[in-house]
């Protein structure tokens, strides 16, 4: 499997955590999620549309998100989402199991925080 492969799977597997993440500092529309993900990525993570929207629907379906539609001044309507009680809860479970997974990785690869 290549580096560019690895790397897609493992933003379609913490795509929920990173759009929680960036919607824990107040409302965004799908745009502006990508682009927030860039950036505290430091661009190691930029979700494509084909990524985004589907965790998006899911989070939203769940119960983690609302969404409501907005006119722009700028354009089209955009779609506004926002975190909800229940999303902070999932956010903080995912953050707790990002943890645990990414020191048994660590430990794994006998890096710093192994032993």
């Amino acid at each position: 499997m290549g580096i560019g492969r690895i790397r897609g799977q493992l933003l379609k597997g913490t795509t929920p955590l990173l759009v929680l993440s960036v919607l824990r500092d107040g409302e965004l529309y799908g745009y502006e999620i990508a682009q927030r993900i860039r950036e505290r990525s430091g661009g190691a993570f930029a979700p494509s549309e084909g990524a985004l929207y589907p965790a998006l629907h899911a989070l939203e379906a769940e119960g983690a998100l609302i969404a409501t539609w907005r006119e722009s001044d700028k354009g089209p309507r955009r779609r506004y989402y926002t975190i909800t009680e229940q999303g902070a809860g999932l956010l903080a479970a995912h953050e707790a199991e990002w943890s645990s997974f990414s020191v048994g990785v660590a430990r794994a690869l006998g890096g710093p925080n192994h032993g």
